[in-house]
């Protein structure tokens, strides 16, 4: 009997989500999470199921896609969300007002996140007034973030 035989199937993914991260949580050091076959055996559910519940641990920077490999936990560094990543690299990195940030590409090589992420983030940062997309020029840097620990 599947462990979630008796739940409704429009919130299943949701109780997978809670059973996995609580096995992500815990002391178990496992790198790579079991196949989306397995993970469909051990709860007895589609894979569309399974895909929508990795899809949200994902979303919140628990695991990360390896394509031809699996899932696998994240390391402690991209626990935080991409924009305050990317918003204590603006803060630290050396960056002058006036001044061209980090292209997209490069920003997705240093973070490990896919282009539509890493957009998203820097969407976020020029509605913030840090960043202003300059055609052909990339984003310039309209303001430096306060220094942590400032209010």
């Amino acid at each position: 009997m599947s462990p979630l035989a008796d739940v409704n199937p429009r919130g299943t993914y949701l109780r997978i989500v809670e059973s996995l991260r609580e096995g992500l949580t815990g002391t178990a050091e496992q790198e790579l999470l079991p196949s989306e076959a397995a993970l469909m055996g051990e709860y007895g559910v589609s894979r569309t199921t399974i895909r929508r519940a990795l899809r949200v641990l994902a979303a919140e920077g628990l695991i990360e896609s390896l394509p031809g490999i699996g899932w696998r936990r994240r390391t402690a560094r991209a626990t935080l969300p991409l924009v305050e990543q990317m918003r204590s690299e603006l803060a630290a990195g050396g960056f002058e007002v006036g001044g061209t940030f980090h292209s997209e590409a490069a920003l997705c090589e240093q973070f490990g996140f896919s282009r539509t992420a890493v957009r998203k983030a820097l969407g976020q940062l020029e509605g913030e007034g840090l960043l202003e997309p300059v055609h052909g020029k990339g984003r310039i840097v309209k303001a430096l973030p306060p220094a942590s620990g400032t209010p």
